[in-house]
């Protein structure tokens, strides 16, 4: 059960409580047993998965063969920016070499794109190598039911050395007994790192499992800290079974399997509410005390058990007759389908030609191109509710509802091998709308007034905060970086901050760099609709987080700034790392205590 949080989680709990209501109504009461082993809250995930109490047994008896663990921190290239050397290829060394030794090998990389990119890498090492390109497979969400089963057959078999693979492999799924798993980058959690490791030596033999941590805080965090990796629990498992957008989507399949009666309970939301609402929109029809499905169609098609919404985008390869071969979620496509990207699957390169967004489809073309497409995205944020807030002298600490709007304003090119950047392009996609849950952070003017520097060196140190900041919270949290959003705003005027990863959208003005005065807030939203908890538990834990931000930008090396603290220092910025240390001194100081 360790692996149901968040979203998908959320779903199953839902899933249950529709198994739950069949069985109440022929008069059955099953028994649930859920077995877990890398979560730090086993009984109160598990009640909240079945909506029932449970009786906890904390003993483990299963047998373990020896595992050798590794953490490899790449090498720094230039100590004054304090750049290390890529770990996608530190990663696609370690790869190759155990590849070449006759092991059969899972390598784990945090996205699609890296998993893609790391394919066409090792399939080029060993074209003419000691192993056949094709038995390295790339392994992800968005490849063909066909696909998946075929690559998972080749594993078991021993056909397929070799598989790059986001999480979709991270259990559940048998793959049989591998040799060596190597981590390209820490996944979020620990569970998740104990996850990917016991992917390895399933059948009770010798393993290898190593960790290449990359350059961000969280990762130079974690390489530094092994002592956090194997002393503490694992990380908490939250899910939010009455996200509104989850929940009403399972009322509606909960109807279409039982009507439902005037008194019954589906969740800690009003029910009656919400079947009134689905009654007007025409999807239920209300005869006395009981609401009955009258809409066409099988409802439970139209739900994604892993995503908010299953509103999915085709791929169609147009180089010869036209064929599907993927799909895409919706909340990735705006980035990796639009006009002119790059679309990898499995190391084969696509450009997309056409973007369909009515329709939901995507059209593209076999491609040689030396480069790889990566979407520049701006976000704008504005606060509707405030459900908790802790004011303080130098900033206030708050929690409530936000609406967030995102949109891909441009594209960067980024050559293979070499990342090299070698190109752009501005894109006008439609922009993407989504209310859900924020933490977030305002610092004062009389905060800002204290420092001897400009505005523009300011804003800077506050959009290096908030990336640390970011960066850091899924120590505390059971979730990965992306999983969580960032913006910056000026809380006075309500107008966006510039920040390092984001671009205004084409004829929108940038934000006054020179303000007489201005109070930055850095918002952490979650990036599902509804939010399905970091922003509270965000909260909960702010002095946590800070302290760690602090930890951190204190026992990094480098003198102004580096990917592994607050970010590069801008050109001219020499005091980018001692500006954002005060910041954070001063709000930890007389913000929490």
């Amino acid at each position: 059960m360790h692996y149901y949080t968040g979203v998908f989680g959320s779903h199953l709990a839902n899933v249950i409580r529709r198994l739950r209501r069949i069985c109440g109504f022929y008069g059955s009461r099953p028994l649930f047993i859920l077995s877990s082993a890398t979560i730090g809250n086993p009984a109160e995930l598990a009640e909240k998965l079945i909506g029932r109490s449970v009786t906890l047994v904390g003993e483990n008896g299963a047998p373990q063969q020896e595992k050798y663990l590794v953490f490899c921190n790449p090498p720094v290239v230039n100590q004054q920016l304090g750049i290390r050397r890529s770990y996608i290829a530190m990663a696609r060394e370690i790869a190759a070499v155990l590849l070449g030794n006759g092991l059969q090998v899972i390598v784990f990389a945090n996205s699609r794109l890296m998993t893609e990119i790391l394919v066409k890498y090792l399939k080029n090492d060993f074209a003419r190598g000691l192993t056949e390109a094709d038995t390295i497979r790339g392994y992800r969400g968005g490849y063909l039911p066909k696909k998946r089963r075929e690559i998972e057959k080749g594993l078991r078999d021993g056909d397929i050395r070799g598989v790059v693979a986001t999480n979709a492999l991270e259990l559940g799924i048998d793959i049989g007994s591998l040799d060596a798993a190597v981590l390209a980058s820490y996944p979020g959690s620990v569970s998740s790192t104990w996850q990917r490791i016991g992917r390895a030596g399933r059948r009770e033999s010798r393993s290898l499992a190593v960790l290449v941590a990359s350059s961000q805080p969280l990762d130079q965090f974690i390489i530094n800290h092994p002592e956090y990796f194997s002393g503490q629990a694992p990380e908490v498992g939250r899910i939010n079974p009455d996200n509104l957008a989850i929940l009403v989507e399972h009322v509606k399949c909960a109807a279409f399997e039982l009507p439902f009666q005037a008194g019954e309970s589906f969740g800690a939301e009003n029910l009656e509410e919400i079947l009134s609402y689905l009654a007007e929109a025409g999807i239920l029809f209300q005869r006395g005390d009981r609401w009955f499905w009258t809409a066409d169609g099988y409802p439970a098609d139209t739900v994604s058990l892993t995503r908010i919404t299953a509103d999915n985008f085709v791929v169609v390869d147009r180089t010869g007759p036209e064929r599907v071969i993927a799909e895409v979620d919706f909340s990735s496509a705006l980035e990796t389908l639009h006009p002119k990207a790059v679309y990898l699957l499995e190391g084969e390169q696509y450009v997309v030609e056409e973007m369909d967004y009515e329709n939901r489809k995507a059209f593209v073309r076999a491609s040689n191109a030396d480069y790889y497409t990566d979407a520049v995205t701006y976000t704008k944020i504005k606060t509707l509710s405030t459900f908790d807030t802790t004011p303080g002298p130098v900033g206030i600490l708050a929690q409530g509802e936000v609406h967030v709007f995102t949109q891909v304003v441009g594209f960067k090119k980024i050559k293979f091998f070499t990342n090299e950047n070698v190109g752009h392009g501005n894109l006008q996609l439609p922009q993407h709308e989504m209310h859900t849950t924020a933490f977030w952070l305002t610092m004062r003017a009389a905060l800002l007034d204290n420092l001897e520097c400009g505005n523009e060196e300011k804003i800077q140190a506050v959009a290096g905060l908030a990336y640390l900041l970011r960066n850091i919270a899924p120590v505390i949290l059971m979730c990965a970086p992306r999983d969580l959003g960032l913006a910056l705003e000026d809380s006075l005027s309500g107008h966006p901050l510039p920040s390092v990863p984001e671009r205004r959208p084409a004829g929108q003005a940038q934000a006054e760099l020179v303000l007489r005065e201005f109070e930055p807030t850095v918002f952490l939203f979650d990036r599902f609709p509804g939010g399905i908890g970091f922003a509270e538990a965000l909260y909960e834990k702010a002095a946590t987080l800070l302290e760690l931000a602090l930890e951190v930008i204190q026992s990094c090396s480098c003198p102004q700034g580096c990917p592994s603290c607050v970010g590069p220092a801008p050109a001219g910025h020499k005091e980018h790392k001692a500006v954002c240390l005060y910041l954070l001194q001063s709000l930890g100081g007389r913000l929490l205590h």
